[in-house]
């Protein structure tokens, strides 16, 4: 094997590795995970292709972008588990903990957030907070 073909496969191994390191970092690595809680707005299964079931938390507290204006914390998430997303459209309304998972990107299979309610640590309804 000659040097310039040495040198072109070196250089094709590590550009495959750095790519592949970015596709990992962008769309697998759980870049934070944490607890939100708040009331349950809507769940909803939707998609062209890929059927994900998406949501959004009703957060207590106001907070504002603009000044002069209100506007309610909302926590808009993908659940990729059938059975939590079931779990959740039978209860809509209900005062909900959940934890997540955050990626840098979302992937069409996976949901259109980036926030991905993977378990609910409790449910309970909105006046026995």
């Amino acid at each position: 094997m000659t040097t310039g073909k040495k040198i072109g496969t070196i250089a094709a191994v590590v550009g495959i590795v750095l790519v592949s390191g970015l596709i990992y970092y962008h769309y697998f690595f759980v870049f934070g995970e944490g607890v939100k809680a708040g009331e349950l707005n809507y769940i909803v299964k939707k998609g062209y292709i890929f059927k994900t079931n998406e949501g959004k938390l009703i957060q207590s507290g106001v907070r504002s972008r603009q000044m002069g204006t209100l506007e309610n914390n909302e926590f808009e998430f993908s659940v990729t588990d059938e059975n939590i997303a079931k779990q959740m459209m039978g209860n809509s309304g209900k005062f909900y903990e959940l934890h997540y998972k955050e990626y840098k990107s979302s992937l069409p299979w996976r949901g259109f957030s980036r926030y991905l309610v993977d378990s609910i640590y409790a449910a309970k309804d909105v006046h026995s907070k």
